[in-house]
């Protein structure tokens, strides 16, 4: 089978052909390779696992179920682990200022693992928010044959004979804080709300960026809604490590799979499943991966006309188990692609085009979870890209479920979500303000923390649509409500958000793409002479050097120039 590959030609050459190389393969002999094994090619098989959350507990085993199809196939597999900060831990303190940061440390952490030992492919497996953009950021730095993994979402909890996730826990919080429950009905959900392994089951961030996956490419057709706790991901670990060799034989590498095309692609995907706010962000940054320009207003142009279909929580009634067995991410896509919404063209993971790929799906009438494009949901995308006075760079607002699509209200201002989620907590909020958490923005959290404990609290509440929340923050996939996020620029920028003040006017229309402060440029002026830079609490280590160099939202919150400042792609040393 090694007479398939030319060792001459790639990364693993320098590590393991010529005599010059034989202190390198003395430590493939001291891990128990034979001569024959060092002389395959080696292929790094990234995993997120770890004992921090359930998302992750299952990726080391689907990882290692992956060396079967790489060694069948002509390979030699090679795993690492890279680290994870799960959000729903993080959740609500200070630890949310790490999650984002992570998404850059994954993708570093699997780079240098890449660089250092010199592999020549890549199967990455991910399964909470942050880790899934931060595998497939680091696939397309790398630009090695690469196929992305989701370790599967977790099935959903029963509770009074319903279905429930982890944001039921979150908004009983706020019912148990307006005295509408008493504290053993919040015991009694906690427990039995996530039962087992796997990530958050609605449409939230890891289940967006899985939809992701698929819809850009980069994953093998309807892998990645199955369940983790079913046997079928076992299989499809396998059926990865084998196909990646077919890639490398073919030297089909993740940026001729992900061209701008396919992002637009895996945009629409968004929209029409009522996806995670967060995918504006990671698109973007996947994009300056590939030297693409895809930034917040290309994420709103795709949304912007693109029906919501997939009726799947927070804003629908379904979770990732019932749209697995509803046909997946491709059973979606098969409506889309019949109505002109996708581009069929784009090269895919299975060596086949995204159209040759549907092709081999027949719709099915009967399920319930997935609506024909000419009988959606709303006619318009889940997710609304939004500019005007208060965000010259954008903000960003999921819309999926909500019933009303303007707001106007005076400002209430926090500057940071503790003080905003005290004042919900106290149940000092009045009907109709416009909250605004700012200072939570990639360089003033620093970190661009989510804000699912206070839009919960608030649904909890009974005020979830009764007010509005901005933020240049931004907000978790589980978030619902009028919640306007990515507000940019930042406040630790000086943008207008850092200028509003309590009782001022703001206008917010979701459905013209608009949000605007009701404030004279005169006054404006004024104000921003008198406004000061903050310092904020972290002036040393990683959230320190992060916000030093992270961009703007806008164009994914990265950090460093990407592809476009290339001098050389690591798959071709």
């Amino acid at each position: 089978m090694t007479q398939r590959f030319d060792k001459s030609t790639l990364p693993s050459r320098y590590v393991s052909v010529g005599p010059e190389r034989a202190p390198h393969r003395s430590y493939y002999y001291a891990m128990g390779l034979t001569e024959e094994d060092i002389a395959r090619p080696f292929v790094a098989l990234a995993s997120a696992g770890n004992d921090s959350a359930p998302c992750n507990t299952r990726l080391d085993d689907q990882a290692d179920a992956a060396r079967e199809g790489v060694i069948a196939n002509g390979g030699m597999p090679r795993r690492f682990n890279t680290i994870t900060v799960t959000d729903g831990i993080a959740m609500g303190h200070q630890g949310m200022k790490s999650s984002l940061v992570s998404r850059e440390v994954i993708a570093d952490s699997v780079e240098l693992s890449v660089r250092g030992h010199c592999y020549d492919a890549l199967v990455g497996f991910a399964g909470c928010d942050k880790s899934l953009p931060g595998m497939m950021m680091a696939m397309l730095r790398l630009n090695i044959p690469s196929i992305f993994v989701y370790g599967g979402s977790i099935l959903p909890g029963r509770f009074h004979d319903k279905d429930v996730t982890v944001v039921d826990v979150f908004e009983v919080v706020g019912k148990y804080a307006a005295g509408t429950c008493p504290l053993s009905e919040v015991h009694a959900l906690e427990k039995v709300a996530c039962p087992g392994h796997g990530a958050c089951g609605g449409q939230f961030t890891a289940n967006t960026m899985a939809c992701v996956g698929e819809a850009i490419g980069l994953s093998l057709p309807n892998s990645n809604m199955a369940p983790a706790p079913y046997t079928t991901r076992e299989q499809i670990a396998v059926a990865a490590g084998h196909q990646v060799m077919d890639l490398l034989e073919r030297n089909l590498r993740p940026r001729d799979i992900c061209t701008r095309a396919a992002f637009v692609n895996a945009a629409r995907v968004v929209a029409a499943t009522g996806g995670s706010t967060n995918a504006a962000l990671h698109l973007p940054a996947m994009a300056n991966e590939a030297g693409i320009e895809f930034d917040l207003f290309d994420v709103a142009e795709a949304f912007k006309s693109t029906p919501y279909i997939a009726d799947l929580k927070p804003g629908g009634q379904y979770v990732a188990k019932d749209m697995y067995e509803a046909g997946g991410v491709y059973m979606l896509m098969k409506t889309m692609l019949d109505n002109g919404l996708l581009d069929g063209s784009c090269m895919t993971v299975t060596g086949k085009t995204l159209g040759e790929n549907i092709d081999e799906v027949t719709w099915n009438p009967n399920q319930k979870v997935i609506y024909d494009v000419k009988a959606p949901l709303s006619p318009t995308g889940g997710v609304v890209g939004l500019r005007g006075s208060l965000a010259p760079d954008g903000a960003i607002v999921k819309v999926a479920g909500m019933h009303r699509l303007q707001f106007e209200g005076p400002a209430r201002c926090f500057d940071c979500e503790e003080d905003c989620f005290a004042a919900v907590e106290a149940r000092s909020i009045n009907e109709g303000e416009v909250l605004v958490i700012r200072y939570e923005g990639p360089k003033g959290g620093p970190g661009m923390r989510e804000m699912l404990s206070t839009t919960a609290a608030l649904y909890g509440l009974g005020m979830g649509e009764k007010v509005a929340l901005i933020t240049d923050g931004r907000f978790s996939g589980a978030t619902r409500g009028f919640c306007i996020g990515h507000v940019g620029p930042e406040a630790a920028d000086g943008g207008p958000i850092a200028l509003i003040e309590d009782g001022d006017r703001i206008r917010i229309d979701a459905e013209a793409g608009t949000i605007d402060l009701d404030v004279s440029d005169d006054v404006l002026t004024q104000r921003r002479a008198a406004w000061r830079h903050r310092v904020n609490d972290y002036q040393s280590g990683a959230l320190w050097r992060y916000a030093r160099n992270v961009g703007p939202a806008s164009q994914g919150a990265v950090t460093h120039p990407g592809a476009a400042a290339e001098t050389h792609v690591y798959a071709d040393i």
